[in-house]
């Protein structure tokens, strides 16, 4: 599997990162809601960047999906 590093600016950044992941294992969003547990909606303001969402629904969402987030200083 390749390395890909995206800085994450916003939620948008984020929302983006975790559709292009979505898409990439052909997953709809109905798909990753009932994987994790949340609805259809939720998916869709998290990958539209609503500020909103809950951290650790996102953070949820990126283990379900394979992404390692990191923290630099």
């Amino acid at each position: 599997m390749s390395k890909i590093t995206r800085a994450i600016r916003a939620a948008s950044d984020l929302g983006a990162a975790i559709r292009e992941r979505r898409k990439t294992l052909s997953m709809t969003q109905g798909d990753l809601a009932m994987q994790a547990g949340v609805s259809v909606a939720t998916i869709s303001a998290i990958e539209n960047g609503k500020a909103t969402a809950q951290i650790s629904i996102v953070l949820d969402l990126c283990r379900d999906l394979g992404l390692r987030l990191s923290v630099e200083t």
